[in-house]
């Protein structure tokens, strides 16, 4: 986590003004910009996941959090926990400022064979175990460093106690920072990805999660900060597989390790062409009976005038490694579970679109839409979501929404769209989220109608629609 970063967050969301606020609605997660299903503070500032872990049927999410605001600064670490990864409950603080400086990002896991030693042989619970950086912010010359730090639980998550032999990393460089750790079964260990400087990200290893040797540095050109790191097979095959190195805003890149080395042999790609997405983490310890692969990230500089909090995380997501023309690249999908919010379903196949086609059944502020055109012979066809113009360009091959472009070439003569619209916020996939954009804004209140356009005189086919109206999360 980058402070100047966040201040700059922090400063457009403060910033932006809205359009002609409507009254303020102050109902707790009923406030007149409270997203209503992605998740947020009940109170203060937000920013960076952390701690991403599933123990015993409990999705774990922690967070940077300021207690004591609604600007960046004294970082904790918020918690909060759900069961479907839509609906969830926000529990106390689980780590706060000390003497080695205040909590900045990291990881989390479940040490199921307990190689820290923490637990007991007989306790109930594995250690759940949950790293972090010790930032002294403001620092002082001579004064601590940013240093990496353990804490762990031995009640399933409920409570949580720093290590009292902190730091197991000292500092290397700079204001190295946000360790993800993982667990690495062909060799038996831990692995532990970490931010240095500049572009620079370093791998290390350890048996027991208390010391740590550096495997080898890897670097993700023009990216920074809040590392992520796991594998993926290609389109579902277990057999052929490869290791993805994430960078601070979600750019990737795509490689093979061998416990040991990271070897990239892709470009960095870039993951989201919105302006409002940062720091995305995965879930660590999903079941093997699931198998998914999902991450989350911080919705960064949403602005939300007069509200009791401040920022808001992406709706959760599904990643999965396909193969295409230029090599496996990563596809991004709302998670499923958001289904259990549907209401109001419309499905249309088959339509030929000519001038405007509203859609009126799905007049609301929240929704889940679907669609698939074929656009032919039109020049661009126009999705108006809120009042807010989505629109393909045959031209450009390109989709562009609230002032961003993002590549949206034809595939089979078609075009994908998948838009989760939320009170301040937009996420767009397209072409099964080869390609997303991630958008807050501030709509205009009165404007809840949606349409399909195509420009006057010419046609397109409207191959799908499947669109839902969603319920608060929070009801």
């Amino acid at each position: 986590m980058n402070t100047a970063l966040a201040l700059a967050a922090l400063a457009a969301a403060l910033g932006a003004a809205p359009p002609e606020a409507p009254a303020v609605n102050t109902e707790l997660h009923n406030e007149t910009w409270r997203p209503q299903f992605h998740f947020t503070a009940k109170k203060n500032w937000l920013n960076d996941p952390n701690g991403l872990v599933f123990y015993n049927g409990q999705y774990h999410l922690f967070f940077q959090h300021n207690p004591f605001g609604t600007e960046w600064g004294n970082m904790h670490w918020g918690h909060a926990v759900s069961r479907d990864l839509v609906r969830w409950t926000e529990r106390p603080i689980a780590l706060a400022p000390d003497g080695h400086g205040t909590c900045f990002s990291g990881s989390a896991v479940v040490d199921w064979n307990n190689t820290s030693g923490l637990a007991a042989p007989d306790a109930p619970h594995p250690p759940l175990v949950a790293f972090y950086t010790g930032a002294p912010v403001p620092q002082v010359k001579g004064g601590p460093k940013f240093t990496q730090c353990m804490a762990y639980s031995l009640d399933g998550g409920e409570t949580w106690k720093k290590y009292d032999k902190n730091p197991i990393l000292g500092n290397i460089v700079g204001d190295n920072r946000d360790p993800k750790v993982i667990w690495h079964a062909p060799t038996s260990r831990w692995v532990m990805a970490l931010y240095l400087d500049k572009s620079d990200y370093a791998l290390f290893g350890s048996t027991d999660l208390k010391s740590w040797e550096r495997l080898c540095d890897v670097e993700v050109p023009g990216r920074g900060e809040c590392p992520d790191f796991f594998e993926l097979p290609v389109d579902g095959n277990p057999a052929d597989s490869r290791w993805i190195f994430v960078g601070g805003n979600g750019d990737y890149l795509v490689g093979r390790f061998d416990g040991k080395i990271f070897t990239p042999d892709s470009p960095v790609i870039r993951c989201d062409h919105g302006e409002h997405f940062y720091a995305p983490q995965s879930w660590s310890d999903i079941p093997a009976e699931d198998g998914r692969r999902i991450q989350i990230g911080w919705m960064r500089g949403g602005a939300y005038p007069g509200m009791p909090f401040n920022q808001q995380m992406a709706f959760p997501n599904e990643l999965t490694l396909r193969a295409t023309p230029d090599g496996p690249r990563l596809f991004r999908q709302p998670v499923r579970e958001i289904a259990g919010l549907w209401e109001n379903t419309v499905t249309v196949s088959g339509v030929d679109l000519r001038g405007t086609t509203t859609l009126d059944e799905l007049s609301g502020e929240l929704c889940d839409l679907r669609v698939v055109v074929a656009p032919g012979g039109a020049e661009s066809f126009t999705l108006m979501a809120r009042g807010e113009p989505v629109t393909w360009t045959a031209a450009t091959g390109a989709l562009t929404a609230l002032g961003r472009e993002m590549p949206a070439a034809l595939e089979d003569g078609k075009v994908e769209i998948r838009l989760l619209a939320d009170r301040a916020s937009f996420e767009i996939f397209v072409q099964n989220g080869l390609a997303a954009m991630s958008q807050c804004f501030l709509p205009k209140p009165e404007n809840r109608d949606w349409a399909l356009t195509v420009p006057e005189g010419q046609s397109a086919r409207l191959v799908a629609l499947e669109g839902h109206r969603l319920r608060s999360a929070w009801r």
